[in-house]
């Protein structure tokens, strides 16, 4: 009887969290999206569906504007993060620790606290802008706050790491005799690279694309610091809906309509690339 309610016990602990902490807040998320009302008199259960079609015509933009800029977002982090994780895992030698401490050195401070910070580094008269109008190189006119490259600039910075780690995890499991015997067949670095190096680590990309995307797409804090009311991204709206203006219903329909896309997209990416393809393509 015990070793049958061993395993049971055992998941106990992390069920009744997921339970406390995720599923009876969804549920009631869930409930909240289809009720009417206001903070002073109440909200009262009405299933009233109408909170999502209003909710996504009147921000359907922010949402596509979001979608893009995770999109966006998610390839400059593979653009930094693959040549990153492959240099540590190849040529970092006994430092590989080392250098993965000092890369996420950073992240150990609040995530606020550096999307301020590239305020202050992209700012006008900064450090950066501020010397290269000093030797004549930009114009006085310049700007990169309150633009897209600055939010998609600093959604790339915030979640660097989360691209970087899956890509050098799947590089450090490739055995490196492998890309030797692809060189003893006269594969050049370029051909070992694209045949064999870069199929074995599709699963850590793969990982990292999801990792990355859903929390971009749902981010708030770098539009509202970095970018201006042309860069409002539906997160931020959903913040507005429920913490300025209480209306509690229609932000809980935009998230859970945010959530539903985000879902369908990485439904559709697994399809279209497929983690059973990502997996036959790194046994290869």
């Amino acid at each position: 009887m015990r070793r049958r309610l061993t395993p049971y016990l055992m998941i106990l602990p992390a069920g009744l969290w997921l339970v406390v902490f995720f599923a009876v807040p969804l549920i009631m998320m869930a409930s909240l999206s289809l009720q009417q009302g206001n903070l002073v008199d109440g909200f009262q259960q009405t299933f009233h569906w109408q909170n999502y079609t209003e909710g996504l015509s009147t921000y359907g933009d922010k949402v596509v504007r979001s979608l893009w800029y995770g999109l966006l977002g998610t390839v400059a982090c593979i653009v930094i993060a693959y040549p990153v994780a492959y240099w540590i895992a190849f040529h970092a030698g006994d430092r590989k620790s080392t250098y993965l401490f000092l890369l996420l050195l950073p992240f150990f401070v609040s995530f606020i606290l550096r999307t301020v910070s590239w305020k202050f580094v992209l700012a006008d008269n900064g450090i950066v802008l501020g010397t290269l109008k000093g030797w004549g190189l930009l114009p006085e006119g310049f700007h990169v706050l309150q633009t897209s490259f600055a939010v998609i600039a600093g959604l790339a910075y915030n979640f660097l790491p989360f691209m970087v780690l899956p890509i050098y995890v799947a590089l450090e499991r490739i055995d490196y005799r492998v890309i030797e015997a692809a060189k003893d067949l006269y594969a050049g670095r370029v051909q070992a690279f694209v045949r064999v190096v870069l199929p074995l680590s599709l699963p850590g990309v793969f990982a990292g694309v999801i990792m990355t995307f859903v929390p971009i797409s749902a981010d708030y804090v770098n539009a509202a610091i970095l970018g201006g009311p042309q860069n409002t991204m539906i997160g931020n709206v959903i913040q507005t809906e429920y913490f300025n203006n209480s209306n509690y219903p229609t932000a809980s329909a935009l998230s859970f309509t945010l959530m539903a896309i985000l879902l369908v997209g990485i439904f559709l990416y697994a399809r279209v690339l497929g983690t059973k393809d990502v997996l036959e393509a790194a046994g290869r």
